[in-house]
């Protein structure tokens, strides 16, 4: 079966104008605006010169070139230089999101097209893949894929399905590290309505997040 990498890892685009191409890391590699970066992404957001990935023998390095509008990985900023691991999602600004697959990765190539796209009686409504960072709802991707944000809380409500989660520990998950202290009951409560907005055009006869009043949010994901 092909595979995603030949033992070289491998980005993947998703969010973003260059959503489905892939790239094989054999070398550093430059992603920017400039027609001269080895991945080109023509946004303004971007900067020139945006950031680097670089195979060394500890792993992929990915480098935060001064951008302007920042490089993140797994929702926090990249400030000094970090080695990725697999599943590692990197946004590029507000541009361009990228999955990262490492080269012992067994991921075969049609998971990335059609992993999970089945639906079938007896199944939950609502279907998560971490590892492509992809979601079906009733047997229908979400498209555009949800945010960065939008997904990290999913996938904490996912992960503990039918229990109660906090709203401390979905800021602390969701926004993570120092990102996390200061953030207002208001940005966490827009957040949960754009995400129960995104599952609503997909299934609009289920609220599938649920608030428990001071207590915190769960995910009512029934079997159909």
């Amino acid at each position: 079966m092909a595979r995603i990498s030949d033992e070289l890892p491998t980005l993947v685009a998703q969010e973003g104008p260059l959503q489905g191409q892939r790239w094989m890391l054999k070398e550093a590699a430059v992603i920017g605006r400039e027609p001269d970066c080895d991945i080109v992404i023509p946004d303004r957001q971007v900067s020139r010169f945006h950031a680097r990935f670089t195979p060394t023998p500890e792993g992929t390095l990915l480098e935060d070139l001064a951008s302007k509008n920042g490089t993140h990985c797994n929702g926090t900023q990249v400030i000094e230089p970090v080695i990725l691991q697999d599943g590692d999602v990197i946004q590029v600004a507000l541009a361009q999101s990228f999955l990262y697959v490492s080269s012992d990765a067994t991921l075969p190539l049609e998971a990335v097209a059609s992993h999970l796209t089945s639906f079938e009686v007896g199944e939950q409504r609502l279907k998560l893949d971490k590892r492509s960072r992809r979601l079906w709802v009733m047997g229908k991707e979400m498209e555009p894929p949800l945010s960065v944000a939008q997904f990290h809380l999913l996938e904490l409500l996912y992960d503990r399905q039918g229990k109660v989660v906090p709203r401390n520990e979905l800021v602390e998950y969701v926004w993570s590290g120092d990102e996390a202290v200061g953030v207002s009951e208001q940005a966490l409560d827009a957040l949960i309505r754009r995400l129960r907005d995104r599952l609503s055009a997909l299934d609009p006869h289920h609220n599938y997040v649920v608030t428990i009043r001071g207590h915190g949010l769960r995910l009512d994901n029934p079997s159909i």
